[in-house]
């Protein structure tokens, strides 16, 4: 074989390897900014030239070797995955392998379909723990008495099942689980209210959806947009809203369906009791978050430290009482500490990141104006959710002053 043979296998091997990396990374939840700069960062390392475009549904690639006029290009079609932040590690290793030269491209491209069928590191039992850790958690942060707490969490463990049938099953119970899952808490919410008049609806279907509630996505897509990604960051938005919108109407509609009965009043009274200890329920919401998003081991007391410097960066930016303040904060601490931690360790971002942004989640103020807005507080519950937007927007802010302070490494 002549070497401009060899030169001609080498580069289509290179980009059959970086149409799949672009393919199976995607399904784990990076960002479209992340994800084209990784990619094209690994197709410099391995000697070509590339330029991506990535979106919620496809991923657009061109390729070429000396003369940018004569390019390779190629379409994918891609299904939106979950975050999986053990295999996105994997993943990492694998690519800083191929580019150290210590696996050849061949291997490596087999090496990604073995890092597609690993087991995930957490499994159901894990998942349904880390699901009413999230709601206990997110119901005491947010001065819940103990039957809000409580109920919230067995609440949680119904979405849980809602979860896993859905994925298990796909096709329209996936389409309806969003609506589905927040019906049957609005239902068991109403009834419990009927019961136990103390607790806080609000507070309770808020925490008991809070895990699959698209917050993350919604403040992406602000992301995305201001850095540049229109197309990604539009869908990423719009997607967020609607998911968002079929949870509420799911909830109105389970306290309408028991107020059909017996009225469900007062859904969103504050809640009077005094705080139980938010030292309590900060490690279960982050170690929640953690098996969620399926950290592994090693990283999980990075998870939790990330976690942590979000929340005291809110909590520091809120002692001044300048509205949005807190949130700027710790968006600006958490990309701070997830890039330091990124250089140091050579491992992606988003592993600590994404975790710890979620702590800030928009889409919870949203979900609960809409709450309110059908409590009858239509005014102040619109204001609230137009808020949403508003966090999201300080969230960006946040990344973009925080990645000018520190340039983070080029990782997924």
């Amino acid at each position: 074989m002549s070497n401009i043979d060899e030169y001609t296998v080498k580069y289509s091997v290179a980009r059959r390897f970086i149409i799949k990396l672009g393919i199976i990374a995607h399904g784990y939840g990076p960002s479209a900014a992340r994800l084209e700069s990784y990619l094209g960062q690994v197709v410099e390392a391995l000697g070509y030239n590339g330029n991506f475009r990535s979106t919620r549904s496809e991923i657009i690639y061109s390729f070429w070797k000396d003369d940018k006029m004569d390019q390779h290009m190629h379409m994918a079609s891609v299904e939106t995955g979950s975050f999986n932040m053990a295999k996105l590690a994997r993943v990492g290793e694998l690519v800083e392998s191929v580019v150290d030269g210590g696996i050849s491209l061949d291997d490596a491209y087999d090496l990604l379909d073995e890092i597609e069928e690993l087991p995930n590191p957490w499994g159901p039992v894990a998942k349904t723990v880390s699901f009413m850790f999230v709601g206990v958690g997110f119901s005491g942060l947010m001065s819940g008495n103990l039957w809000d707490i409580g109920i919230a969490g067995i609440l949680a463990l119904v979405v849980y099942i809602n979860v896993y049938f859905a994925h298990k099953y796909e096709g329209r119970l996936f389409e309806l689980l969003p609506f589905s899952s927040a019906y049957m808490v609005g239902i068991l919410a109403a009834i419990a209210k009927i019961y136990v008049p103390e607790i806080n609806v609000s507070v309770v279907i808020l925490s008991a959806v809070i895990s699959i509630i698209p917050g993350f996505t919604v403040s992406a897509g602000i992301v995305e947009m201001v850095s540049n990604h229109v197309v990604s960051g539009s869908a990423n938005l719009i997607s967020g809203v609607i998911y968002l919108l079929k949870q509420f109407f799911g909830a109105w509609f389970g306290l309408a369906t028991v107020g059909l009965v017996w009225p469900v009043t007062n859904i969103a009274a504050s809640v009077a009791t005094e705080s139980l200890g938010i030292w309590i329920f900060l490690p279960l919401l982050f170690i929640g978050l953690g098996i969620a998003y399926q950290s592994l081991i090693k990283d999980f007391p990075w998870v939790m430290a990330c976690c942590l410097v979000s929340y005291l960066g809110v909590q520091f930016g809120n002692a001044f009482e300048i509205q949005y303040l807190g949130t700027l904060m710790g968006a600006i601490v958490a990309t701070l500490f997830a890039n330091f931690w990124a250089r140091y360790t050579n491992r992606p971002t988003s592993i600590v990141l994404v975790p710890a942004i979620t702590v800030m989640v928009s889409g919870s103020v949203g979900f609960q104006g809409l709450l309110i807005a059908a409590g009858g507080e239509s005014d102040r519950g619109l204001d609230q959710f137009m808020q949403m937007f508003v966090v999201a927007l300080v969230i960006a802010a946040g990344l973009l002053i925080a990645n000018t302070i520190v340039r983070p490494r080029v990782t997924l």
